[in-house]
C-alpha cells in the first residue's frame, strides 16, 4: 500500500475548526488595491465555512491529515 500524501495546495487554504467545520479563505484575498474601502479589505481577510458537502469530501480526501490533531 502506497504511502498517504497530502495535496499540499488543498492544506494551505483550507483549515479544521476546533468543533470539525471546514473553512476557506476568501476569493478576493489576494490582490487588495487602495481603491477598496477598509472595511471590504479587512472582511477579505476573514474565513469562510465551506457548505457544500461534496467540495467537503472532495478537501478531506486531499488532505487526510488536516483532521489530525497531536
Amino acid at each position: 500500500m502506497p504511502k498517504l500524501k497530502t495535496y499540499k495546495g488543498a492544506a494551505k487554504r483550507f483549515k479544521l475548526t476546533g468543533s470539525g467545520k471546514l473553512v476557506r479563505t476568501k476569493a478576493e484575498k489576494r490582490h487588495l488595491r487602495r481603491k477598496r474601502s477598509s472595511r471590504s479589505k479587512r472582511s477579505a481577510w476573514q474565513m469562510v465555512e465551506v457548505e457544500s458537502p461534496q467540495i467537503r469530501k472532495r478537501v478531506m480526501r486531499l488532505t487526510p491529515f488536516l483532521g489530525k490533531r497531536g
